[in-house]
């Protein structure tokens, strides 16, 4: 294609998987319903309703839909979004990004650069360029000991885990451990921990579970001690983002 952006809209199942693949262009996923998680070797990244994700070009990547999905996929030329992101960010989509990714599927892959559908195009491309990344990454260390502990704590993830916990299930000192942590995560183990909860959340919300139970089964001793979580990491409540099938 001799075009910048190509769009394809495509419609889900819930369980839906797309084994490890990648791109030569980047990717710009936009669901209207459903959860999105798209994993790399180098983390995992969690896509709710409303929100975007962005793909870059060359990233090795699987995806699984929980819930339905309906689904809007741009591929774009990485030379006309120059120095995007240097890796997978989920971010804001403003109303009228929005409007122009639910128009977008309708045009012919080879539009016209000069009609009203490449005016259309390039006004897509300028809301791109706003995007706003949201603390829904959460990146796995490459030690092996440690990555298969935050495995394992993804399995189970807790708001009472410690530091003193790990790092003694790990024979280091708790100074050797946190900067090991932030050395290979690049974040806080406190933080780490807290977006591994989100994380673990926003599926369940996508299926209609209450506030109340997720906050309970996720460890936490009552609902309004998670809604503030949920809400300094997102800057929403959870009944925000929760789907009834």
């Amino acid at each position: 294609m001799d075009r910048p952006v190509l769009v394809l809209g495509i419609d889900y199942p819930d369980g839906y998987e797309a084994t490890p693949h990648r791109h030569r262009r980047a990717q710009f996923l936009y669901g209207s319903s459903g959860v999105v998680l798209v994993s790399t070797p180098d983390g995992s990244w969690m896509m709710p309703p409303q929100r975007g994700l962005w793909i870059p070009a060359g990233t090795e990547h699987a995806v699984t839909m929980l819930g339905p999905v309906a689904m809007c996929s741009l591929y774009i030329d990485e030379a006309v979004l120059p120095g995007q992101f240097h890796r997978c960010e989920v971010v804001g989509v403003s109303d009228l990004l929005r409007s122009l990714l639910i128009a977008a599927p309708s045009i012919p892959a080879e539009y016209d650069r000069d009609g009203r559908d490449g005016a259309l195009m390039n006004l897509l491309l300028h809301e791109l360029r706003e995007l706003s990344p949201l603390p829904l990454s959460l990146p796995l260390p490459r030690h092996p000991r440690l990555a298969r502990k935050c495995r394992d704590f993804l399995e189970r993830p807790s708001p009472h885990d410690t530091i003193s916990a790990w790092s003694d299930e790990l024979g280091m000192s708790r100074r050797t451990f946190t900067r090991l942590f932030k050395q290979e995560t690049a974040c806080s183990f406190v933080e780490w921990r807290q977006k591994a909860c989100l994380m673990s959340a926003l599926p369940q919300l996508a299926e209609g579970h209450s506030v109340t139970s997720i906050a309970l089964n996720l460890g936490y001793e009552n609902p309004a001690s998670f809604t503030s979580m949920f809400k300094r990491l997102l800057g929403a409540a959870p009944t925000d983002y929760r789907v009834q099938r």
